[in-house]
């Protein structure tokens, strides 16, 4: 029987006016704010994809359809632990996140240990299983335009009979 699973997720919202910035769990001080059915929190959409993947799954979308009027605003954080609850259903458990958020502007280092800090908490998780990095996508595509931020994020899962 495999005792481990890898998953990658990837998500992408639209930067917009008159919206907050929510990465991780975290308001962040900006302009602009990514526009989405939910909080458009992109970094834990891509977490949850990448859990989600590493079961077979399907994604975030399946359980949590953008038409649906129930998640319209909804605490991604709230989300991620219906999911973490759903893969632990399923017999496994995380062993660890890896996450990059592609951003141009804001800089995004002085809030990464809040974010990890965040989504430990609610994954149940010791924060250095939980990797944040941010880098821009130095000006090129619409990333680098500022049109919106990316989130490619990697899970480990584990047995939970191996623990």
């Amino acid at each position: 029987m495999t005792t481990i699973r890898i998953g990658n997720g990837y998500d992408i919202h639209q930067l917009s006016p008159n919206r907050p910035l929510i990465l991780g769990g975290v308001e962040i001080p900006h302009s602009l704010g990514l526009l989405g059915h939910s909080d458009a929190d992109a970094l834990t959409h891509a977490i949850m994809d990448a859990m989600l993947g590493a079961l077979s799954l399907g994604d975030i979308g399946h359980y949590f359809p953008p038409t649906d009027p129930q998640w319209a605003g909804a605490d991604s954080l709230v989300l991620l632990a219906k999911v973490n609850q759903l893969i632990q259903k399923q017999g496994w458990q995380v062993g660890n996140i890896d996450s990059v958020v592609v951003a141009e502007r804001p800089k995004l280092k002085p809030h990464i240990s809040t974010m990890r800090d965040r989504l430990a908490a609610v994954l149940g998780l010791a924060p250095n299983q939980v990797g944040i990095k941010a880098t821009t996508n130095e000006k090129l595509g619409p990333v680098g335009r500022e049109e919106g931020i990316a989130v490619y994020a990697v899970a480990l899962l584990v047995s939970s009979s191996e623990l």
